[in-house]
């Protein structure tokens, strides 16, 4: 049930423009019928995009077109790296906006701040056609019921901060369509040694929909900006050094920002993807970013919460009173600089905040910075509070978990990892609890708590990461987390922790307020701008002589990005095929390779149990295997795939046909050098549609089969509707009617 905003001019299309590929092909300037133009072939095309899109230095490309003979026998126009630099830098219309160059002066030093303009920002991902069907303009309500009892979050449109936010824009401009910015920001090193970091600055924005912003090889992100990355080693002074770094981030943050101040206000019209022309209103909405990151743009002392005000001493506690911090009194704080320093000083002291000049969200129209921190799952959860729960003796179990596609292996053992990884971190989740069941403590202590701590913070996580919340399951939020803290005092009498206050297992009480205001987690998860260090500041530092290397970095991103554009163009007209793994694989490998000992005689079995799934008498198991005997097969072979995966469909109702929300492998046994490696069976859960109607039962899947086109006449009768793929399936014993009391999971056998 879908409510929409009570005025319905919010988000409506005022006219309709150019389409977005109809002007890039303006600026292309194809005169002849050529999709690859500028390039003369797609041979030609082919290999500049492997050259700009798979990290091939400039010297590597040249030496390579050098040798006699390879230019002409690939009919290439261009001889070396800068020939083919300058089709790209002349011949393609830009992808992205282009970076701008200046100075930040902070302390009497001038800084160099490489960024895009933050508006051509906006207008390039609102007005990419990837994204325009699935683009929200205007604020909802869902609901589960035609009552409106029960209220459903997920997307960012259907947070209250947009829908809130909308009804303070319609006093002034009603109908403007809201762009809900999205900013994060994280140093990354970039070198092995030396120390070499480098500070991005990403963006992107609320109207697409997480499902395509969470992938970061949808393009969804855009970087806005390299911030200086300086040591000021001139300051030697702590409390100054801090200070200071701490004014230059916001100072170079309120350049890039300082476009939003008047245009959140007054809006602009700017153009989807089809051309459809709306009236804008980009506003800085959320920030994405660890605990140090929050610190740093909130003003807030490290040990204390970026969002509220709760003591510090009360970190720990499920039960402490807290309150948003006051907005309005920090920014009359930040108002007492024209005082005097002695004044400002004290003013920040007194609201709570370290004394910043001109933070840069304190002038963004509709903006309530504490507000705009948004939870973090990989540094708060994973790499936060799960680290605490590894202090028990449990390395030998590890040993005998047994081998799964989805599940990572500690051969050694977790208890003496360091430097763990978010994703290690998750694959530790999923078995944590199962190897913790039936674990000896010392001292006679009660391993029920244990058991009921890791259960309460495991269900918290995967809970919060549900992709879409209803009021029903925040309230099962909300109670995983009192189940772990009615239980955690186990781990200190276990001599892991001495106490719980940490600033992170506080940020968990905020997540039912913020899934409500934003939306679900993975509206605002720093695991998806991790991965994107990769692509705009790794491979773009590599990519240089590491001399000077911001001019040159934003000159191979700019390059980059226009081969991606240009390639969406050419995609756009054309189509691409899928076929299986294997197309054909005898049967009686099916049965030595994959595992499947009784294939013939099951597929005879699901044949006839589908041609006969009419008959008004239902036939017994003994008959069944009479005429299943009958069954002859038109074929030797299969074609066979080696995963399937199922799809991401988001509550909205549209599916990405990129986005993969699980998949399960079948892989036969094969010979390496020394050994045969045994075929790999994923275990899934399964729902059955036979009888009983529905239930759900856990199996080994060894094949993923389709049958050959020609055959389907021949085996079936045709008011049968035959599948278009197949599975076997090697079935558990039946789940028993309720789980473990003890630790809520099913034992199967």
């Amino acid at each position: 049930m879908v409510v929409p905003y009570p005025d319905l001019r919010a988000g409506q299309q005022i006219t309709r423009g150019c389409a977005a590929n109809a002007e890039y092909e303006v600026h292309l300037a194809n005169e002849e019928e050529n999709v690859y133009h500028p390039f003369a072939s797609k041979m030609e095309w082919e290999v500049a995009r492997w050259a700009k899109l798979r990290g091939l230095s400039s010297t590597a490309l040249s030496d390579l077109l050098a040798i006699e003979g390879i230019s002409e026998c690939l009919s290439l126009s261009f001889k070396n790296a800068n020939e083919l630099n300058a089709i790209v830098d002349h011949g393609l219309p830009t992808g992205r906006p282009k970076f701008k160059h200046e100075q930040i002066v902070v302390a009497g030093e001038a800084f160099d701040i490489y960024y895009h303009d933050v508006i051509e920002c906006v207008k390039s991902l609102y007005g990419d056609l990837d994204f325009t069907k699935y683009l929200a303009f205007a604020p909802e309500r869902h609901y589960s019921d035609e009552d409106e009892t029960i209220h459903l979050f997920h997307d960012m449109h259907t947070g209250k901060w947009w829908w809130d936010t909308q009804k303070k824009l319609d006093k002034d401009n009603p109908g403007g369509t809201i762009i809900p910015i999205i900013i994060s920001s994280d140093k990354t090193q970039v070198t092995l040694f030396h120390n070499k970091s480098i500070y991005p600055v990403y963006l992107t924005i609320g109207n697409i929909p997480k499902e395509i912003r969470c992938m970061p090889s949808r393009g969804a992100h855009i970087l806005l900006a390299y911030l200086p990355c300086t040591h000021l080693q001139h300051i030697t002074n702590k409390a100054s050094h801090r200070q200071t770094l701490a004014n230059l981030y916001h100072a170079c943050l309120h350049c890039v920002l300082a476009p939003l101040k008047s245009i959140g206000v007054d809006g602009l019209c700017m153009a989807s993807g089809d051309g459809a022309l709306r009236h804008c209103h980009p506003l800085f909405a959320s920030f994405v970013g660890d605990y140090p990151e929050q610190l740093l743009v909130t003003g807030i002392k490290f040990g204390e919460c970026p969002k509220c005000d709760v003591d510090t001493d009360d970190t720990g506690s499920n039960m402490a009173p807290f309150h948003l911090r006051n907005l309005t009194k920090v920014l009359d704080a930040l108002a007492a600089l024209d005082e005097g320093n002695l004044s400002f000083v004290c003013a920040c002291a007194a609201a709570g905040i370290k004394p910043i000049v001109h933070p840069f969200w304190e002038d963004l129209p509709f903006t309530n910075i504490f507000r705009a921190i948004t939870p973090d799952v990989l540094h708060q959860l994973y790499q936060g509070l799960i680290k605490h729960l590894l202090g028990a003796e449990i390395d030998a179990r590890c040993h005998h978990l047994p081998p799964n596609h989805h599940i990572h292996l500690f051969s050694k053992g977790i208890t003496c990892l360091s430097c763990i990884s978010g994703t290690e971190h998750a694959q530790i989740c999923r078995f944590l609890l199962g190897i913790v069941i039936g674990i000896h403590l010392p001292n006679n202590l009660n391993a029920g708590h244990l058991l009921q701590a890791v259960q309460g913070l495991l269900d918290f996580l995967y809970l919060a990461q549900y992709p879409c919340h209803s009021l029903e399951s925040l309230q099962l939020l909300d109670d995983t987390l009192n189940l772990f803290h009615k239980n955690k005092d186990i781990f200190i009498d276990l001599g892991i922790r001495s106490n719980f206050n940490l600033p992170k297992l506080h940020a968990a009480r905020h997540y039912s307020a913020m899934i409500m205001m934003f939306g679900m987690m993975d509206n605002y998860n720093t695991e998806y701008t991790e991965r994107l260090h990769i692509d705009f500041t790794k491979d773009d530092y590599c990519a240089t002589n590491h001399k000077d290397e911001f001019v040159q970095m934003t000159r191979w991103l700019e390059r980059k990005e226009k081969i991606i554009r240009h390639d969406k163009y050419i995609n756009w007209r054309c189509a691409v095929a899928k076929h299986p793994t294997a197309k054909a694989v005898s049967i009686d490998k099916l049965i030595e390779d994959y595992g499947a000992t009784y294939f013939h005689e099951e597929l005879a079995r699901y044949i006839t149990q589908l041609n006969h799934a009419n008959d008004p008498i239902p036939l017994h198991s003994q008959t069944l295997d009479v005429l299943a005997q009958d069954v002859h097969f038109p074929f030797r072979t299969l074609p066979i795939f080696h995963r399937v995966k199922w799809l991401s469909v988001d509550a909205r109702g549209h599916g990405d046909a990129t986005a993969t929300l699980d998949s399960v492998h079948a892989r036969p046994q094969c010979n390496s050098e020394s050994s045969l490696w045994p075929h790999h069976s994923d275990t899934a859960l399964y729902r059955r549609y036979v009888s009983p109607p529905l239930f759900a039962k856990d199996g080994v899947t060894h094949i993923i089969f389709s049958l050959p086109s020609k055959s389907v006449p021949l085996l079936f009768s045709p008011t049968v509707k035959v599948p278009t793929h197949f599975a076997y399936i090697e079935w558990f014993e039946p789940f028993t009617s309720v789980p473990d009391r003890h630790h809520g999971l099913y034992k199967l056998s």
